[in-house]
């Protein structure tokens, strides 16, 4: 599903990532485990297409992909999440959801018609948020939620995608024991339905 070939970045001086060659078959869960500094987050910026590459070649789905840009690589259905959180933390969690559906479906929000009329957007993201064990939470501001619930938040914005690989940057950053736990489970049930890179 996912081969890198050879791939290299360098920081002036500083070499990030050096000679990577790494293949992702479609259903694996593969950890990049180094310490701070390693050059982790580079290599999930290069293969999501946010930090260019020096050397070497992506192939996502057998097609090169290595000088995309980023949107381009989502719409192939390759997503990402951050390692600092980001969504839109004045939203809903159910308007951060809709939001991303609508970036991938290209609904149109038509301006003379009320957003809450598009059912199939919100259904779409209800169930995302179904996913991410966040039904509970939908109509709740993202800034209101745990650490552990943003970070959901955030893995279900790549799902809203609907992609095929999803890449999450040290996804269990800043959790405690239970948080943890229950992203674990979390990126055990998306494993079921797609391949991760974290």
């Amino acid at each position: 599903m996912l081969s890198l070939r050879s791939l290299s970045k360098r920081f002036g001086g500083v070499v990030a990532v050096d000679g990577v060659t790494l293949d992702v078959a479609a259903g694996e869960v593969h950890a990049l485990i180094g310490p701070n500094g390693a050059g982790k987050t580079t290599l999930i910026r290069q293969i999501s297409g946010s930090l260019p590459v020096d050397a070497g070649e992506i192939l996502f789905l057998e097609k090169e992909i290595t000088r995309l840009p980023a949107h381009q690589r989502v719409a192939a259905g390759l997503a990402r999440s951050y390692q600092i959180t980001s969504i839109f933390r004045r939203f809903s969690v159910l308007d951060n959801l809709a939001l991303a559906v609508q970036a991938r479906s290209g609904s149109s929000f038509s301006f003379w018609r009320p957003v809450a009329g598009e059912s199939a957007l919100f259904d779409e993201a209800r169930t995302v948020a179904s996913q991410v064990n966040l039904s509970r939470k939908v109509d709740a501001v993202a800034s209101t939620l745990s650490h552990g619930e943003q970070r959901a938040l955030e893995v279900g914005l790549a799902l809203a995608t609907r992609p095929k690989l999803v890449l999450l940057d040290e996804p269990m950053a800043g959790m405690g024991p239970e948080e943890s736990r229950r992203m674990i489970e979390l990126i055990g049930r998306i494993r079921a339905q797609l391949t991760v890179l974290l």
